[in-house]
């Protein structure tokens, strides 16, 4: 399914019913989960739920008991990676179903291949059916006594993976007697010698023998042996540590050796010449694969990878990218196409959305290895830089976005991985139009602000931080802003700006992330207010003067610390109320409009809360009308809002109709910029019956009545387009305090 269509239907049921399995099922009495209901499931469907639960990493020794009942969970190809269960779970729930394959790589070292082994040889069916099983990665319970008694009891296997297993020559002794094996991958075992693979020369069709790093053959022994297979027509013997066995280069130079062969891996290895392999595949016209990186060879035009011959290599975009796709799991070759990758996508000018696609390949498989994620994030950058992200599936995009968090949060402290992250994360695509972890990516953010300088990266940062704070949730703003040391390292960014006096994008970046993360968060505002924010923002305020975007930011926020009721003690200081007096006359509607919503939250508590003169209030609020009957409509959507709430205790205010009428047009401003989001948020948050209250209360002074029944009509519109129904009123939340 391409990433530019909707996920498969099938896939996010799936989804849904792996993350929220214990609402279909009951404990038993050992803890493990068992379907409520005896639903049958199509046996295709039962190997993807697995499949899916292991990737998701939820399959556990709980949640694994629901496939115990084999008449309705029927398994066939069963895949576990990378799960975390125990022997005693995998036999319950597993053995007794008539698998044909079964892929246990990298599980938890709690389950070894004796488990294993010793749980499948108790299904007599599996014996004679498991044709395929893939154990790499996983653990032998003995170096000594490597289970001789156990492979040979699965008389139907035909292909095993013991891929990174301390495997030895005894086991494989056992493994050759196999009837019907015909497809072996011993790669990076502790086997010495593999003359017993002679017992399966008449029916061996796949070798894998990727960095044998233990063996003690000679090349001509090996050769030897190798040469006897006569039906092999797979044989990779690559090896990224870049051993000096000229092992390769012998086997391209004998004539006639494997007429069969289809498909040779010589990646990683010396002495490897492009004429060599040329003169081995045209004796061998059938040959479809040839794997060349990290060798000298590849460069010919015969072997560049564009016809029927696919080749591994780093001469052109073609091989390294098959070499991304063929050793997706291979750390050391995915190194080193990610490197020769890196260098391709410098120049890239089209959107390539399928080269994307390997890199998180390789993101996903190699979470824990550094020089993979390095390459990785810095090939992202340049894949999904400036307009490359606009053509880029928002599936794909996603993916690899939560890819850059999990290497961010996995290697905090190395300084050019966090940069490639952020310079990736810093677009506009992906920042507002991208479903990620959006909390998760502000905390961490947050987190690599606080501990470099780097002046370029800081004011990637502190964007990054704007932009996040203004899609989070409430709740979420709150939690983040409730880190004291969050809004004291923005609050020292603005310091460090305005003892600079330095208009810049960093200091109007920082000052967004404040403003967006005191919004409607009495925590965060308090936090301000303690590190001796308010002093700060007056100091701005007054080193630039004549800056109308800075004034509006920090107005802005400074109308959030004026939604906090026990905070109103702390902004009734004269020389503060002089400066908002002043801005609330500017001729930007946007200074002027946070000026007048200050003053309408301070004069709105009443006579009795206000602690300074009486004469200041009246004038305060007589100016606040004035001034608001003034501002011309403005032509863009000024503020953005989170919700009402703060307004609607303003509304009540029928004694000082300057503060109702700064409310209203509030109001009335973003419900006819943005009819859809802002009727839609008013009617459900109850501002319909608040409104007519306003409208048909004979106190309500008449400019204040006009607007508020411009709103109602807006909202009439907004109904009868939409049949929105009106909200009851809620009960009022009371005013932050």
């Amino acid at each position: 399914m391409d990433d530019s269509s909707p996920a498969p239907l099938m896939d996010l049921c799936l989804t849904y019913v792996s993350q929220h399995l214990e609402g279909f099922c009951v404990k038993r009495p050992d803890g493990t989960a068992c379907l409520r209901e005896a639903v049958l499931f199509p046996q295709e469907l039962a190997d993807q739920l697995l499949a899916k639960m292991a990737t998701e990493g939820l399959l556990n020794d709980s949640s694994v008991g629901v496939f115990r009942n084999s008449e309705y969970l029927r398994l066939r190809r069963a895949c576990i990676r990378t799960a975390r269960i125990s022997a005693e779970a995998f036999q319950k729930a597993l053995c007794s179903h008539r698998l044909l394959e079964l892929d246990a790589a990298r599980v938890n070292a709690d389950l070894t291949i004796p488990d294993i082994l010793q749980g499948l040889a108790t299904n007599k069916y599996c014996q004679e059916s498991l044709q395929r099983l893939v154990l790499t990665g996983l653990t032998m319970s003995s170096l000594e006594e490597p289970i001789r008694h156990s492979f040979s009891s699965l008389q139907g296997l035909r292909s095993l993976s013991l891929a990174n297993v301390d495997f030895y020559d005894s086991g494989l002794v056992d493994l050759c007697s196999l009837p019907r094996l015909e497809s072996l991958d011993l790669s990076n075992t502790s086997v010495t010698n593999l003359s017993p693979l002679l017992g399966l020369k008449e029916r061996l069709r796949s070798l894998t023998l990727h960095q044998m790093k233990r063996l003690e053959m000679s090349t001509a022994q090996l050769l030897a042996v190798i040469g006897q297979l006569n039906v092999l027509q797979h044989l990779d013997i690559s090896d990224d540590k870049q051993f000096t066995s000229d092992i390769a280069r012998q086997l391209l130079g004998q004539p006639g050796i494997l007429p069969a062969l289809v498909s040779l891996d010589v990646s990683g290895r010396k002495q490897v010449t492009d004429a060599a392999v040329k003169a081995f595949v045209e004796e061998r016209p059938g040959m479809t694969f040839v794997g060349l990186l990290a060798t000298d060879a590849g460069f010919s035009d015969f072997l560049s990878g564009e016809g029927n011959l696919k080749v591994t290599g780093e001469a052109n975009e073609k091989q390294i990218c098959e070499a991304l796709l063929r050793y997706s799991e291979r750390e050391g070759f995915v190194r080193e196409a990610l490197f020769h990758l890196f260098s391709l996508t410098h120049v890239m000018e089209k959107p390539r959305p399928d080269i994307l696609k390997l890199v998180v390949l390789a993101m996903k498989n190699h979470p824990a290895t550094l020089n993979v994620q390095l390459a990785a994030s810095a090939c992202v950058f340049n894949l999904t830089k400036q307009d490359l992200a606009l053509m880029m599936p928002v599936r794909l995009l996603s993916t690899v976005t939560q890819l850059l968090l999990e290497a961010m949060r996995t290697f905090p402290n190395h300084q050019q991985l966090q940069k490639n992250c952020l310079l990736s994360l810093c677009s506009d695509r992906i920042l507002q139009g991208i479903p990620f972890n959006r909390f998760e990516a502000a905390k961490l953010v947050m987190q690599w602000l606080c501990n470099h300088e780097d002046q370029n990266m800081q004011r990637m940062a502190v964007a990054i931080i704007s932009i996040l704070a203004a899609k989070l949730s409430t709740e979420q703003t709150a939690q983040l802003g409730a880190e004291l040391f969050i809004v004291k390292q923005l609050l020292h960014i603005v310091r460090q700006k305005a003892t600079q006096g330095v208009v810049d994008a960093t200091l109007k970046f920082t000052l967004s992330a404040l403003w967006n993360l005191t919004d409607e968060s009495p925590t965060t505002c308090r936090h301000f207010i303690e590190n001796q924010g308010l002093d700060l923002f007056i100091k701005v305020l007054e080193s630039f003067p004549n800056e109308s975007s800075i004034q509006q930011k920090v107005l802005g926020l400074l109308n959030n610390i004026a939604e906090v009721g026990e905070l109103h003690g702390e902004l009734m200081v004269q020389s503060f109320l002089d400066h908002i007096s002043s801005l609330l006359h500017s001729p930007e509607v946007e200074v002027s409009y946070f000026a007048a919503g200050i003053l309408a939250h301070l004069t709105s508590r009443g006579e009795q809360a206000w602690t300074l003169s009486s004469d200041l209030r009246s004038s305060l609020l007589e100016q606040l009308h004035d001034v608001i009957m003034k501002w011309p409509a403005p032509e863009f959507e000024m503020v953005a809002y989170r919700s009402f709430n703060p307004f609607f205790p303003l509304l009540e205010c029928f004694h000082t109709p300057g503060v109702q009428l700064w409310a209203a047009w509030a109001m009335q401003h973003v419900c006819s910029k943005n009819a859809s989001r802002y009727c839609s948020m008013l009617l459900e948050e109850g501002g319909l019956q608040q409104l007519e209250c306003v409208h048909t209360n004979p106190q309500t002074h008449r400019d204040v009545k006009l607007l508020a029944e411009s709103i109602l009509d807006s909202l009439q519109r907004h109904r009868v387009r939409t049949g929105q129904p009106a909200q009851a009123p809620a009960a009022r939340r009371p005013p932050p305090q």
